[in-house]
């Protein structure tokens, strides 16, 4: 039952003590857990893309998560009739998104039984199931051969990776030589004080509240990239370039009918 679920996930990821590193070594069961138990939360909440985005002043959270989507497959330069792989691409939000706006085919890779379903179903209306599918796998191990897709992008999905070099390369696998990869990734910038026990507790919440294993260094995950094989064209730290906090809709300092949701009466009426 729920109640269950939640209990087996909060052991993943108790902040001090040995369970955390037990926990850890679980990550697709614990991302599991999460998923089946957020899903509908995440949909009511938030819409069917499941990621934050840095916000202009004036713009809407919803406009936000467009452009950040838009600007991805700017990115990629991708073409009309391109095979384009999401990585870890929940129920497909992303995916519906970018294939209406670059006429792309997108095939969206996940784990979660339950996401795949409703993200099958949000297809069909849209009258998108021609050109948006779903594949249910291991983003560590992806059942497609070399050198598959003309452009893969992943949105605060490889966070969840248990060896983010290992996702990083098998995403170079199934690749074609030449084409491009975009990541929006989770990460830790200098500012970061592994010795700040409040430092240590954000961490920890982002941790627990995003079902993330271990929120890596910035610079860690672009050498893994450089490792696994690709070339960095571009990197930023998206945050500073965010007039509107990212995490504005979760403050419930400051109101709005999106952050009312998350206090305790907007839990209760919703």
């Amino acid at each position: 039952d729920v109640l269950t679920a939640v209990d087996k996930y909060e052991k993943y990821h108790v902040i001090h003590g040995e369970e955390a590193v037990k926990g850890k070594e679980n990550y697709s069961e614990m991302v599991n857990t999460y998923y089946d138990l957020a899903t509908r939360f995440y949909e009511f909440g938030w819409g069917e893309s499941f990621h934050f985005a840095h916000r202009w002043k004036g713009e809407s959270l919803r406009e936000s998560i467009k452009r950040h989507e838009h600007f991805i497959a700017l990115q990629l330069a991708v073409k009309p009739g391109y095979k384009v792989l999401d990585v870890g691409c929940g129920i497909g939000g992303p995916m519906r998104e970018i294939a209406r706006f670059s006429n792309v085919c997108v095939t969206g890779v996940n784990n979660n039984e339950y996401q795949i379903t409703r993200g099958k179903k949000l297809n069909q209306l849209a009258g998108l199931d021609q050109t948006c599918n779903f594949v249910k796998a291991d983003f560590m191990n992806m059942p497609f051969p070399d050198h598959s897709f003309d452009a893969v992008y992943a949105i605060e999905a490889t966070c969840h990776a248990s060896d983010v070099y290992g996702c990083y390369k098998e995403i170079y696998r199934v690749l074609k030589p030449g084409q491009q990869f975009a990541v929006y990734e989770w990460g830790l910038n200098d500012a970061f004080d592994p010795n700040n026990e409040e430092h240590q507790k954000i961490k920890a919440l982002v941790e627990i509240g995003n079902a993330i294993p271990d929120i890596r260094p910035a610079t860690k995950c672009l050498d893994a990239l450089n490792q696994a094989g690709f070339e960095v064209i571009w990197e930023k730290d998206l945050a500073k370039d965010s007039p509107v906090p990212w995490y504005l809709p979760l403050d419930t300092n400051h109101f709005s009918l999106l952050s009312f949701r998350v206090t305790t009466v907007g839990k209760l009426i919703s």
